[in-house]
């Protein structure tokens, strides 16, 4: 925002043009605004008209208006269409490209635009400006019109989130719904004025039919009384009069008025005197019925004009939503994208098409009611880029697609300055020009006493006077029709002065000075049209960085010219235009062969990354199956594991029971082999077993940790997968569905596969561990060796183990601590060679830890 002098001074430097917004505080009314010197203004640069009449006709751009007019449902969306604007402002141009990407993906997403096919109603709308009152039918009209505009805007209300542009574009007055209320009540489904529009209208209509069926039934009584003087037994009217059909030869004897006769004469058409009176009472109900109903259309067309405003802003939305949706089903017929936009005077398209091509290849699919993909893929697709100050100078034979590709770039920018997708890929670059000037044809006019040349002149002359900054020049044969060299070096003279004024400009030719001159000059830069010559066609690609050779003679030849005319034309080439030819037909061939090897490459990238797409699949599908039987089993051993602890609780209850019987012993005793069963090595819950072996213990380095990582927790004695590293050096990890937070020392490296049945099977004791109990700690099964030498210790170990035999004890508690480590060594390699024991393993934490040795008895 800046003050009115700063807004005034800006459009003297700029030459653009100022919108003020003025704040409302004149009356309503008033006819101008006064200005305190605090009002500010906002300067918003208006962009002039981008396609004058010769640049519309040159690109045939009426064509994608009236394809785009042709999917519209409506007249007033017709109509839209056929004039579609331009934006005035670059921001209104990306505003009308959001509402068009909007609008194609609700078709994407099968939830198109709720638009109406209505008709034209713009005459009815005026009539209501000018207080006049409209027909039943105009009336009709816009209470449909008023209906669709509810449905479009509590569609878009619903989705506001997804279509901000849309919303804002098309939303309507909500309080004119019950104007669309009202104008619809007033009419039945037939179109006929209903009787509730107002009561004085029923009350009339339904004196109107009581008098008429009294006025019936009395003429049906006079039918049977003169029965003997009608021609025919039937009520008719005449001039708006009943009458009944009289024989003419007896008319006399039939008291009434005659009206009308028959073609033959034979026939008079009589109304009653007897029910004349009732006649006449009946039209002048007809007539305050008629009166009646002209009120309520002049009360309902009062309404509409007292809402004037809102209901002319409800059309222009149905009409812009019309084109929107229209625009949504052209980009889908078309295969069109949304590029980038860009304030910059500049075209970077891939794998552009030409707009007109692609509606010619889609046009004879649909009449045929077939998909137009493989027509749509018969246009070949170009690169095409240009920008301010720069020249494209694109050679190449004739029929070779040079002014296509000049129709396409033009094309392209007046699409998106009105809205439009374009036919390019979504990576695309398009920006916003103020204008495109274009010379492309032929504009002689002898009535003018234009030639050629004359002609090409004087628009050359034109679009150097409108050439800014912002401007795209679009040039077909620049400079064709003269003396070559005169014309040659006119053509580099207007390149220089088209990019030195600002100018983005793109020319054809096949003057070899211009292809020259791209080569020296910086600005300059040539691009070609290939020409396949062993099948003497051209191939409609463009390639830049390189000139096109225009391959007349080879043309020539493929056109039946003679031999020997081609010939004698070869001797007249100069040696340099040969030399240049032959470069160029160098050139040529080695971009085609650098095309080759670039196409092999993508195809074999394109196949290996459907190979690895296929491998993910397939490891994503393995993890899953991996993952699920984890859970399975994950949820097996926690069932049994609460089953066993359930067993268990009820053992010990009955343990510390004061009076126990022989029963309840046996019941315990056999709860709690059923438990061990379970719980001893290589039981059903044996960690060993339902987990994969332990790694080598090897620590895991904090900053190695990452998430997705493979670490061994300690805890659970089971794999894990690290989920986060957290802010206080926690890591919480998930082995299968069950999470858990853990410190680092806690998780070891994952061993490899052989690595670690190697470290299983060093750890693991002698004997067999297979059929155990559970060893349960009690002062019997217990020998306390602390404290004693070793000779000692050993010989009362095995004293207490003989004991232990001879009481049939299963498990023995051996307490030696740790101390040097020389006693546990000595008892643990005497338990190892000893006959009666049948496995031995360290105490747990909970039982003492290395302190203890716990011995099962054979």
């Amino acid at each position: 925002m800046v003050e009115k002098r700063s807004a005034i001074r800006l459009l003297k430097e700029r030459g653009g043009v100022i919108t003020m917004r003025v704040p409302r505080r004149a009356s309503r009314g008033a006819r101008s605004t006064i200005f305190r010197p605090k009002d500010r203004f906002a300067v918003t640069e208006t962009l002039r008209d981008p396609c004058p009449d010769k640049t519309r006709s040159d690109l045939e751009y009426d064509r994608v208006l009236q394809a785009l007019a042709a999917r519209c449902v409506s007249e007033m969306g017709r109509a839209l269409a056929h004039e579609l604007p331009f934006a005035a402002t670059r921001a209104e141009s990306r505003r009308l490209m959001d509402e068009a990407r909007e609008a194609t993906a609700l078709l994407d997403a099968a939830e198109p635009l709720p638009v109406v096919a209505l008709g034209d109603v713009s005459s009815a709308v005026g009539r209501v400006g000018a207080a006049g009152v409209l027909a039943p039918p105009e009336i009709r009209e816009l209470g449909k019109a008023l209906g669709a505009a509810r449905a479009l805007r509590r569609f878009l209300g619903s989705r506001r989130s997804r279509v901000p542009a849309l919303h804002a574009a098309c939303t309507t007055d909500p309080t004119l719904d019950a104007l669309a209320d009202e104008l619809a009540s007033a009419f039945d489904p037939d179109g006929t004025l209903s009787d509730r529009a107002s009561p004085r209208l029923k009350e009339l209509r339904g004196e109107f039919h009581a008098a008429r069926q009294r006025m019936l039934s009395r003429l049906e009584d006079l039918m049977s009384k003169y029965e003997a003087i009608l021609q025919d037994r039937f009520i008719t009217e005449r001039e708006g009069r009943y009458v009944v059909p009289v024989r003419s030869d007896a008319h006399e004897r039939f008291p009434g008025i005659v009206h009308a006769t028959s073609a033959s004469g034979a026939t008079l058409f009589v109304e009653p005197r007897a029910v004349i009176p009732m006649g006449n009472r009946l039209k002048v109900l007809e007539a305050e019925v008629q009166r009646e109903e002209q009120a309520i259309y002049a009360k309902l067309s009062d309404r509409i004009g007292e809402s004037l405003p809102s209901v002319v802003a409800a059309i222009d939305a149905l009409a812009r939503a019309d084109v929107r949706a229209a625009t949504a089903r052209l980009a889908e017929d078309l295969h069109l994208a949304y590029p980038e936009i860009t304030d910059d005077a500049r075209l970077e398209l891939r794998r552009a098409r030409h707009p007109l091509l692609l509606l010619e290849s889609a046009e004879p699919a649909s009449a045929a009611g077939t998909s137009g993909e493989v027509q749509l893929e018969a246009v070949v697709p170009s690169d095409l880029a240009i920008g301010a100050r720069r020249a494209m100078v694109v050679s190449g034979p004739n029929a070779g697609g040079k002014t296509v590709a000049l129709k396409t770039m033009g094309l392209v920018a007046l699409m998106v300055r009105a809205g439009l997708p374009v036919p390019c890929a979504a990576d695309s670059v398009v920006g916003i020009f103020e204008v495109v000037l274009t010379d492309v044809g032929d504009d002689q006019s002898l009535t003018k006493s234009l030639s050629t040349f004359s002609a090409h002149v004087r628009n050359l002359a034109r679009i150097l006077d409108d050439t800014q900054p912002g401007a795209l020049v679009l040039l077909d044969e620049l400079a064709g029709g003269t003396d070559p060299r005169e014309g040659e070096a006119l053509a580099a003279g207007m390149l220089d002065s088209l990019t030195a004024r600002g100018g983005a400009v793109v020319v054809t030719t096949h003057y070899e000075g211009l292809k020259a001159l791209a080569l020296a000059d910086a600005r300059f830069e040539n691009a070609s049209m290939g020409f396949d010559l062993p099948t003497m066609s051209p191939t409609f690609r463009l390639a830049r960085g390189v000139p096109g050779s225009s391959s007349a003679l080879a043309v020539a030849r493929k056109f039946g010219l003679p031999g020997t005319v081609i010939e004698r034309a070869e001797r007249f080439l100069s040696r340099e235009d040969v030399h240049f030819e032959t470069v160029v037909k160098k050139l040529n061939d080695e971009r085609a062969a650098l095309e080759l090897a670039r196409a092999d490459a993508e195809r074999r990238e394109a196949e290996a990354e459907a190979v690895r797409r296929a491998l993910d699949v397939e490891l994503r599908a393995a993890k899953d199956r991996e993952q699920r039987h984890v859970s399975k089993e994950a949820e097996a051993l926690l069932g049994a594991v609460r089953r066993a602890r359930e067993e268990l609780r009820e053992a010990q209850a009955k343990l510390r029971a004061k009076k126990l019987d022989v029963a309840s012993v046996k019941e315990a005793q056999a709860a709690v082999d059923r438990v061990a069963a379970q719980v001893a090595v290589g039981g059903a819950l044996d960690p060993s077993l339902l987990a994969t072996p332990p790694p080598i213990s090897v620590p895991v380095e904090v900053p190695a940790l990452k998430k997705g990582s493979r670490v061994w927790v300690a805890r659970v004695r089971a794999e894990a997968d690290v989920l986060e590293v957290l802010t206080d050096g926690a890591v919480r990890v998930q082995a299968g569905p069950l999470k858990l937070v853990v410190d680092p020392s806690e998780l070891r490296a994952v061993a490899p596969e052989p690595d670690r049945r190697k470290a299983a099977s060093a750890a693991k004791p002698g004997g067999d561990p297979a059929g155990l109990e559970v060893a349960v700690q009690t002062t019997d099964n217990t020998c306390d060796l602390r404290g004693l030498r070793t000779d000692d210790a050993l010989s009362m170990a095995v004293s207490f183990l003989d004991r232990s035999i001879n009481d049939e004890r299963r498990v023995c508690f051996l307490l030696h601590g740790h101390g040097t480590g020389a006693l546990k060594e000595a008892i643990r390699r005497e338990l190892k060679s000893s006959p009666y024991v049948r496995y031995f393993r360290a105490g747990n934490p909970g039982e003492g830890g290395d302190g203890v040795t716990i011995a099962w008895l054979s």
